[in-house]
């Protein structure tokens, strides 16, 4: 395998102290996702670009959650690198900027999730098949010279929060060789419900994010780092988890 990182994060993670809404509520706003996702999804794969952003937006409003930015817009041909704790971390990022996605490849079989990424130009990497990282950090280098923005999740897997992992450091290569500028991003929720994590499914993820009463997710991006030809792609990959500690975000020992 290229990696497989583990988390410690499990069911232990989640407390549940926060209000939950009413079980009609929760009942409410699953239906409306589904509405959403079932109406938007086909226009959005035919329009294209800032189509996806309403989607995502709409899919956020759906479930009750409120999204907050902090910091400067990335310009477009930017590497969005960004902690991981939730499905719905993805959800957040294309809501506010176009964006191409780096998600692992099971991804793809996500009910809803999955068809959107794919539609959206989502690069999808498979990590048991190590001889295919050149091609994947070349596609998104492509896509970097291209002006297109593109998101990844050097964790590699998601955490509760409160823990995090190591960023690895591979797919910043793309960056060096695109010349694009680096955007460190954290995510992080208001409530431990939005953590998936350990066994969880998809749908029971959802349910669970549903039933809070109210869940703001808080994006908050880092000054670039515009990394020179030739840099090493570990440093640059420590300098930018780093930056994220001025967020509240804590660096894995």
């Amino acid at each position: 395998m290229i990696w497989h990182p583990s988390s410690q994060c499990g069911d232990r993670c989640r407390d549940g102290g926060r209000p939950a809404a009413s079980p009609v509520s929760a009942v409410v706003r699953v239906a409306a996702l589904l509405g959403v996702l079932l109406g938007g999804l086909l226009p959005a794969s035919l329009l294209g670009g800032a189509a996806f952003g309403r989607l995502s937006r709409a899919m956020l409003a759906a479930l009750g959650v409120r999204m907050v930015w902090r910091g400067p817009v990335p310009r477009p041909g930017s590497l969005l690198v960004a902690n991981h704790v939730s499905w719905l971390d993805i959800v957040a990022l294309t809501a506010v900027r176009p964006v191409r996605l780096v998600a692992k490849h099971d991804v793809r079989a996500w009910p809803g999730i999955g068809a959107t990424a794919g539609r959206a130009g989502a690069i999808f990497i498979d990590r048991s098949r190590p001889r295919a990282l050149p091609q994947t950090v070349g596609e998104v280098a492509g896509a970097l010279r291209a002006g297109r923005s593109v998101a990844v999740f050097p964790e590699g897997t998601t955490f509760c929060g409160a823990e995090h992992g190591r960023f690895r450091p591979a797919l910043f290569q793309a960056a060096i060789d695109a010349g694009a500028p680096v955007v460190p991003i954290s995510i992080t929720y208001d409530s431990t419900e939005a953590a998936f994590v350990g066994g969880d499914t998809l749908w029971s993820s959802v349910v669970r994010v549903a039933r809070v009463r109210r869940l703001t997710v808080t994006l908050v991006a880092a000054p670039a780092l515009r990394p020179e030809a030739g840099a090493d792609r570990r440093v640059l990959a420590r300098a930018a988890q780093a930056s994220l500690g001025g967020s509240g975000y804590r660096l894995a020992a």
